[in-house]
Order: structure tokens, then sequence, then C-alpha cells
């Protein structure tokens, strides 16, 4: 059983290093510069009191518009630290989004980088409550400095006393339609996953340094390069540009993370660039990959390549991190795995109960890190957070084994003839074919009746002939059941993603001309 004291408060992650004498051993790493733990502890501390001088207070909000920069860990464990509430946000959004999340979560203040200060100035134009605006990694006019404050106030600070179910953080899940919903994470949350999926899936030590491709505003990237490592005393690896293959490939050269954290979108990008099996990538002991499923043969074309082993598994930020995990002595690629130590999860019809194992139906969850309860949003609430369960809203199957296999999103499920057919089955079918690099398959009416259509990013050297489109029309039937293959086919240069690399398969489901469709009514039940 995992037990936390009942007062505590999440930034204490920091001081179990000081504690256990690795003051000065380097927990960042970020371009030339290195951050020691004992550095980090005192800047943390410093911009805690700097804070409290401006006014914030225990459960005030602190809204947080920052690239995965030094300032970041210091930022959000400050405000931790003092008992307010951290609020990372998406840096790729508008002014009137920032606006939004301050106006929905009272927000006191808001530090962010210098890069998004005119956004963050913009959205808060006209603002009827004072907002305390403060800039890091650069000078923004008419807002207090990051680094100013740090030259000042004392490096000691007793973390506030809170309890382990006062809020800590909140991290905003926004879905595919609606405005974003914050969701309410407790002091204890973050340990619970360092203690489930970090001890167990990725056996992490201080040896380890970590290296997360996706951002820290997300919450996986928040475990992957914040809570994960400072649990274990380990260290991580910062970058504040865009993830680009080079990039990636350059920085795991440069620094040699143990540990390596990304998307399915980017482990393929990877795969696909050109020189990608130039680069040493053997100091990697382990990969981890969430967001979207990671197909069996992209699996298997990253071991072939570079020979580490990725871990897929699913997660959200409604949970945190990872429940559902694949590890290194139980496999199957392809599959979400089983249920990471300390999580339940079982699959329902639509009827709330439980069906048998190969059936399909609705993931739940259940496990100490989920969040308290959507922020001003009672409703959702309830059909989200049913007592110690948690709806995930995707659709999964359960094997004979214990493995659990992801369908899509309930809503990306598609009906062919009465049969349920799940969209990442063909695009993963799709993906294994010589000529494709991506693919996403939605189902659209066409002449009252629904089928398939399939969006493909060919690799290069390959035409969108129709010679190709029965190609891969004819691969799917051979290795699916005859009615999911992909009835109509686009050949596409991108597809629509979120910012963790999920397709936006509802972007997809525009409506289709009036189609002639050839006669294969035969090859559909």
């Amino acid at each position: 059983m995992i037990t936390v004291p009942d007062w505590y408060n999440a930034s204490m992650i920091v001081d179990r290093n000081l504690e256990a004498g690795r003051a000065e051993k380097v927990v960042i790493y970020y371009g030339d510069e290195q951050v020691t733990y004992g550095e980090l502890a005192r800047r943390i501390n410093r911009f805690g009191h700097a804070l409290k001088e401006l006014g914030v207070r225990q459960e005030e909000r602190v809204l947080l518009v920052l690239n995965d920069t030094p300032s970041f860990p210091t930022a959000f464990f400050a405000a931790i630290r003092i008992g307010a509430v951290p609020i990372p946000v998406n840096t790729l959004l508008k002014a009137d989004d920032y606006r939004y999340f301050v106006d929905n979560s009272r927000a006191r203040a808001v530090v962010t980088d210098l890069q998004h200060y005119e956004k963050v100035r913009d959205g808060l134009e006209g603002y009827a409550e004072p907002v305390e605006i403060i800039v890091t990694n650069g000078r923004g006019e008419g807002a207090q400095i990051l680094e100013d404050l740090l030259k000042s106030g004392e490096d000691e600070l007793a973390p506030a006393d809170t309890h382990k179910d006062d809020p800590a953080f909140w991290l905003y899940s926004s879905g595919s339609t609606g405005k974003p919903k914050g969701a309410v994470h407790l002091q204890h949350d973050m340990n619970y996953t360092c203690e489930t999926y970090a001890r167990h899936v990725l056996e992490i030590t201080d040896s380890d340094t970590a290296y997360s491709a996706s951002n820290l505003f997300h919450a996986y990237g928040l475990g992957n390069g914040i809570s994960f490592p400072y649990w274990a005393g380990a260290s991580t690896v910062l970058y504040s540009g865009r993830p680009t293959p080079p990039v990636v490939l350059e920085n795991i050269q440069r620094y040699k993370p143990t540990l390596f954290f990304s998307v399915p979108t980017l482990y393929n990008a990877i795969l696909n660039h050109p020189d990608a099996a130039d680069y040493d990538l053997s100091s990697i002991r382990l990969c981890a990959s969430a967001a979207e499923a990671l197909p069996a043969g992209m699996w298997r074309r990253w071991k072939e390549t570079f020979g580490s082993i990725i871990l897929d598994g699913i997660g959200s930020t409604e949970m945190l991190h990872i429940f559902l995990s694949n590890t290194l002595d139980e496999i199957k690629p392809g599959s979400s795995g089983r249920p990471v130590p300390g999580y339940e999860a079982k699959i329902l019809n639509e009827e709330g109960y439980p069906v048998e194992p190969g059936e399909p139906g609705y993931l739940s969850v259940k496990g100490d890190s989920a969040a308290a309860f959507y922020w001003r949003n009672h409703e959702k609430t309830k059909s989200t957070m049913k007592g110690e369960w948690l709806f995930a809203g995707d659709w999964y199957r359960m094997d004979e084994d214990g493995y659990y296999w992801y369908e899509g999103r309930a809503d990306d499920m598609i009906k062919v003839s009465g049969l349920w057919v799940s969209p990442v089955e063909v695009e993963s079918t799709l993906m294994d074919h010589d000529a494709v690099i991506e693919a996403a398959a939605v189902g659209l009416p066409v002449s009252g009746l629904t089928r398939i259509k399939g969006y493909i990013i060919l690799r290069e050297g390959y035409e969108g002939t129709q010679d190709l489109v029965e190609e891969l029309q004819n691969w799917c039937k051979q290795k699916l059941k005859r009615y999911q293959y992909p009835h109509i086919v686009e050949f596409v240069d991108e597809l629509p993603k979120t910012v963790t690399g999920k397709i936006q398969r509802y972007k997809l489901r525009e409506p289709e001309p009036e189609i002639q469709m050839p006669r294969q009514e035969d090859e559909l039940v």
C-alpha cells in the first residue's frame, strides 16, 4: 500500500535529495547550463519568498506559460511550497486563451517566458482584477523579472503546512470540444505516480538521466521531466525549442540520457529521418510512449534501428500519468499493456456492465492519482469521476492474457454494416505497408451508409495512383476482416494533430460529396 503523511507538501520531492546528500548533483541539463539540486532548491525558496511578497497567498492560483527551462520547476515548486496552486498551460495558444485561463482560475499571478509575454499581456488588457505578471528568460517592459527576484530573498523557506488532500496544482484538459477543464490534482498525486509507474515500470534510479520530448506543461511531460527524476534523485534534460527529429537526435547524442519519452508521431518521424541511423543512441536503456497507440510495426522498426525497447502505455491528464503499460517482462507490441501496479482497470458496455475478454467497450480506471474534480464543472465531474473510478472515454478491448488494446476514442469508432471497426486497427495495418508513413481512418456517410475513408501520407518514392489505392485496400482485406478495409483513400501531405501528437479524427470527418462506390457490397459483411 502506498502511504503519504497526512501533512505533506509536494515540493518536498526536492528536499528529499538534499537530505540524501545530492545537493551538488546536477539535476537539470539545459543547453550549457547545469543546475544542481542545491541550486534548484535555493531558486525555489527565493522565488517562493518573492511570490509571498507580491501578495500571493495559500491556495491562490499562479498560471505558468513556460517553456522547458529551469524556470519551469523553479516557479512550479515555489508556488506549491507556499501553498499556492501552479497551473501549467500550453504555450502554443492565443491571447484570448490565456485570458480565459486567468478568468476561469482567478489566478493572482502569471509567470511567462518573454517569448509568450506579448500574448499574455494582450490577453489581460482591460482585465478588471489585478494580476501580477512575472517574465523569465528575458526582460518584459512593465513586468517583474524572475531572475531579478532570485537575486534577493532568503535561501531557506519551510514548506507550507498543507494536507496531502489539499490542492497542489491544476492541469487543463481540453478534449476535442468545449472549453478546457481544470483538473484539480492534490498534494499526494505526484508521489503516487512515482511509487507506481516510475518504480514498477521505469525502475528509475539515481543513476538515470531522463529526456522527454513532450513538454512539461503536459501531464505526461511533467512526470517524465520533473516528478520521476526528482523522486529518484536522477537527472533530466530540458530543451525549450521544437522537438524536431534532428534536434532530438542531437540532444540524445550530446547528453546521453538513459530514459527517453516521446509520442508515436515523433518516434515515427525519427525513424523516417534520413540520417537517423548515423546517431548514437546507445545510452538509452528504455523508451516510453503515450498519447496515441504505438503500432507494432513501429515498435519493431525502432528496436531494429536503435536496439532499444519502447514501452507503450496510456495515461490521461485526469489520472496524471500512465496507468496501463507494457513492461520489460510483459510486453505485447501494439497493446497498451496491463494495469500498472497500484491501478485497476475494467471495460464496460453502454449499460455500464463489464464485458467479456475480447469484447470492446468503455475503459474505466481506478487509482489514487486521479484528479479530485474539474474546477467549476460539476456536471462533467459527475459524469467522469464515478466514485473511485474514472470514466476514461476510450474504447478498448482486453485479450485473454489481460493486455489492453486501444480501439480509439468512443466517438471515433466506425460502425460498418452494423459491425464496429477500430480506426486504430485500420491505421496500424496501413502503416505496416512499405508505402505508408502515417495514416488516419474515419467513418463517413456515403449514399446513406457509413464507409471507411483512409487518409494516407506516403513514403518518399511512392505515388498516389489508383493501383496503389487498390493495393492498400487488398493489403487490409488480407490482414483484417473483409469489411475493415478503407473504401475510400485520399493521399495527403499531413494530418491534423494535437500538440501531443494525437490525430484529430473529428477534423477529417467533414461531409463527403456524393461518391460512386465500386460494387463490393458482398465484402462488407
